[in-house]
């Protein structure tokens, strides 16, 4: 099982979802965040005067997934995310040692 949490842009979260949902994943976990990567900001003018942006609003998703989603998963959220420009954002895969369902005690695979 695996572990994949992505950082996107906001406004991509719709088209991310049904990808994923095409993709078979069932579940996430969804969580505004602020962050900055090599861009390192941007700077804005409000009112005539100018202030850098250092950290950018951004959305963190999280999902759980068996060895054999993880590409249709990572393929899902880089073709609904992707916009070519800075800032798209990232995924992060790692192994997740063990996963149980609270209600039913269900564990690893039969809990996702």
């Amino acid at each position: 099982m695996k572990w994949v949490t992505a950082i996107i842009k906001p406004f991509t979260l719709d088209d991310v979802r049904e990808a994923l949902g095409e993709a078979g994943v069932q579940g996430m976990t969804v969580t505004e965040v602020k962050g900055f990567g090599r861009q390192r900001g941007h700077t804005e003018l409000y009112r005539g005067a100018e202030y850098v942006v250092d950290f950018l609003p951004k959305l963190k998703i999280e999902i759980a997934v068996a060895d054999d989603q993880v590409e249709l998963a990572v393929e899902a959220i880089v073709r609904a995310a992707r916009t070519g420009k800075v800032g798209d954002g990232k995924i992060f895969v790692s192994d997740l040692e063990q996963v149980i369902r609270i209600r039913t005690q269900e564990v690893d695979a039969d809990a996702l």
